[in-house]
């Protein structure tokens, strides 16, 4: 039994940092790494891409709303051919840097709001599949299980991965809680981690999220990769 560990990274800006990306990157097989349009500047976005290629872990690009305000949590209700753009755009600023540290953008996350909306949003879905069949190449796309971007994905022909957030609780229908609510976020490492173990057991998802911005994350990925370690299951990229 295999699993993906994901995380979200690269979301420093200027003289606000955020998480410990290389702690992080020690952990992890995949990094979610920001594009500039949610979080993240030019030069903390090279020395990420950098840290990932030199530990052997994926890059991909974390893609979303231009609201550095908001760090890409707000709903945007952009023009379907302008969020195409604009992700075309965040894919390839991304591989530039990614490719001068010597590695490449080799999947795409959607961030925050846009992760969310997509979900059933069928004309933001659409945009993000329609800047992947834009690429000379599609890249793979990470997403939440039953959700209608990985649906278009799929009958459009680009590989889907399926994503489970071992930090975050879920509603009935399987989406995530609102981050404002009190019991969205998971902080203890412990029930973390036993989630995690039994939903690779359960096969729910080929890739695990655990959040490099939240407090504790190096603490929650240490324990969460042990556990899986412990139990038998191996952590490896899922490309």
């Amino acid at each position: 039994m295999t699993i993906d560990l994901n995380a979200d990274l690269g979301e420093s800006f200027g003289q606000w940092q955020v998480g410990d990306d290389a702690a992080m990157l020690q952990l992890i097989t995949s990094a979610n790494v920001a594009t500039g349009f949610h979080a993240g500047d030019p030069q903390s976005l090279l020395v990420t891409c950098r840290e990932a290629v030199a530990r052997g872990v994926v890059i991909g690009a974390q893609i979303g709303y231009r609201d550095l305000a908001g760090f890409g949590r707000r709903f945007i209700d952009i023009d379907p051919a302008e969020l195409t753009a604009e992700i075309i755009y965040q894919i390839g600023a991304l591989d530039a840097l990614a490719r001068s540290a010597g590695g490449r953008v080799a999947y795409v996350k959607p961030h925050g709001a846009l992760y969310n909306a997509i979900v059933d949003h069928e004309p933001q879905a659409r945009a993000v599949v329609d800047a992947l069949l834009a690429l000379p190449e599609p890249l793979p796309l990470l997403g939440l299980p039953g959700s209608l971007v990985l649906k278009i994905a799929e009958d459009s022909g680009i590989r889907t991965v399926t994503e489970y957030f071992i930090d975050r609780n879920y509603t009935p229908d399987g989406r995530l809680v609102d981050r404002r609510q009190p019991d969205a976020l998971i902080i203890d490492p412990e029930a973390a981690a036993e989630r995690a173990v039994a939903a690779a057991r359960e096969q729910v998802a080929e890739s695990f999220c655990t959040h490099g911005d939240s407090p504790g994350a190096v603490t929650m990925a240490q324990t969460v990769r042990s556990a899986l370690t412990a139990a038998g299951i191996e952590i490896a990229p899922f490309l």
